[in-house]
């Protein structure tokens, strides 16, 4: 009932994209602590008289490390395509291979045929923009003939790091929570098997 709380809180202000209205991923880095809050809030059994705090309080500070992280992700991403604009304006390559390279930059292996299809160009096109785009240092072709793969150079491999070495630290709005949580966990824990006298 909290999760669905949330997102409806979000949905009136407009937020519906999943990235920000869900804590799925949040909650699969952090499966032990839900399992957690759950132990602590439910203590075994159903019962609505238990104090629901720590619940809401995880959820809101999962909701709100979710956003954040999310929101540096588009920073981040924007903070790359400026870098890569300026990479194709300073080299004079054509527009079409700044989603390859943004593609090189997240770490992907890229191939010919996936650059014909993504360009819209023909193969003799994209052979030589590869190659142009490895003599410039931007790519770095890896294997021979049809093994053949191309991964970030080194100048977008220094992109990538400055871009990340920028990033905001995320902000716990609960620093308490974490030792609440496993304080919480220990008092049911004892309860629970602490047995008659």
């Amino acid at each position: 009932m909290a999760r669905a709380l949330q997102t409806l809180v979000l949905s009136r202000e407009a937020i519906v994209e999943p990235a920000f209205s869900s804590i799925e991923e949040w909650l699969g880095h952090n499966t032990d602590d839900y399992y957690r809050v759950l132990l602590a809030t439910g203590r075994g059994a159903w019962s609505p008289d238990n104090d629901a705090a720590l619940w809401v309080s995880f959820n809101l500070r999962a909701q709100h490390i979710q956003a954040q992280t999310v929101a540096r992700r588009v920073e981040e991403a924007s903070a790359i395509w400026q870098q890569l604009d300026r990479l194709t304006l300073e080299h004079r390559l054509p527009d079409r291979v700044t989603n390859l390279l943004y593609e090189a930059i997240l770490g992907y292996r890229l191939r010919r045929g996936t650059y014909v299809k993504m360009a819209g160009v023909e193969e003799r096109t994209a052979t030589r923009d590869l190659a142009q785009l490895c003599d410039k240092g931007l790519l770095r072709g890896v294997g021979e003939r049809r093994g053949r793969y191309y991964l970030a150079g080194q100048i977008l491999v220094d992109v990538r790091t400055r871009c990340r070495e920028s990033r905001r630290p995320v902000a716990d709005p609960y620093p308490w929570l974490p030792a609440r949580l496993l304080a919480a966990v220990g008092s049911v824990v004892e309860t629970r098997f602490a047995g008659p006298g």
